[in-house]
């Protein structure tokens, strides 16, 4: 193959000559209406997904990649069913560092920034015991990576690399704004609660270019996983297991029972329909244009 001149996704156009690198989501054989075999391809840049086709030498091209490789193709563009798509007539596996961020959209603020804020939340927590929880979460050896890298979802609200992080700093800020308002909540539950709840990320997804979910976040669910971090952090510092018990709740309460639950439930609820509603508003303004 030619060397590479790298083309984004948003910028792709009928005719366009396409050589690029871009992350494999989905990959699936099928047969034309003449019985020939093809490959429907999705790929993935930090621009946006775009469908793509293998006509020739499906079967040869078959064996060359998977769902989760980033591949650098060799086609062209042209229009289907009013979008443009890639008919892909070369391909080659690519090694590249492992980083979600480098192939999907990213946070909609950026990373280092959000991670200020998280540590500014952390240090607001006053009482001891559970401000050393919500420390030994955060700080656990191999978190953060995998959890700024990490989305909330893949099809719902906060579906990018950075969500669940972007999505904890927005729940807690909303959090720590209704403690204020409402002296009766005990804050150091709530900013515990708000800082950990979306923790079991970093376990729900595999790390790499593509965000893929794992089978513990296909079985668990980012409240379980979340959970089972603050009990691990909360049995090697022996926290008090009332305020443990006060603040899983809060994660992991499909019925709140305190007003501190109600709180972290509610402004987890709320960031995730204003998150949604943004991104279908995107997405109607990107369809008109």
């Amino acid at each position: 193959m030619t060397s590479e001149a790298r083309t984004s996704i948003r910028d792709l156009v009928e005719g366009q000559l396409v050589d690029s690198t871009f992350a494999v989501l989905r990959k699936d054989r099928r047969r034309s209406r003449a019985g020939s075999p093809y490959l429907a391809v999705e790929l993935a840049d930090r621009t946006g997904r775009v469908h793509a086709t293998i006509f020739d030498d499906a079967p040869i091209l078959d064996g060359r990649f998977a769902v989760g490789d980033v591949i650098r193709v060799l086609g062209s563009v042209e229009e289907y069913r009013g979008k443009a798509q890639i008919i892909i007539r070369s391909l080659e596996k690519v090694e590249v560092p492992t980083d979600a961020l480098e192939f999907t959209p990213g946070a909609r603020r950026d990373v280092d920034d959000l991670e200020g804020f998280l540590e500014f939340l952390a240090e607001e927590i006053s009482d001891p015991p559970l401000a050393a929880l919500a420390r030994a979460v955060l700080d656990e050896r191999g978190f953060r990576a995998p959890f700024r890298a990490a989305p909330i979802s893949l099809e719902h609200h906060h579906a990018y690399a950075g969500g669940a992080l972007q999505h904890t700093v927005a729940v807690a800020t909303a959090c720590r704004e209704l403690w204020l308002l409402h002296p009766r909540l005990d804050p150091s539950v709530i900013g515990a609660a708000s800082l950990v709840f979306a923790a079991g990320a970093a376990d729900a997804f595999v790390p790499g270019p593509v965000l893929m979910q794992s089978e513990e976040g296909r079985l668990l669910g980012i409240p379980r996983l979340s959970s089972r971090r603050v009990e691990r952090a909360a049995t090697h510092l022996n926290t008090p297991r009332e305020r443990v018990v006060a603040v899983l709740h809060c994660i992991d309460a499909d019925r709140p029972r305190t007003p501190e639950a109600a709180c972290v439930q509610g402004a987890i609820a709320l960031d995730a329909g204003v998150s949604t509603a943004l991104a279908q508003a995107a997405s109607r303004t990107a369809e008109t244009q």
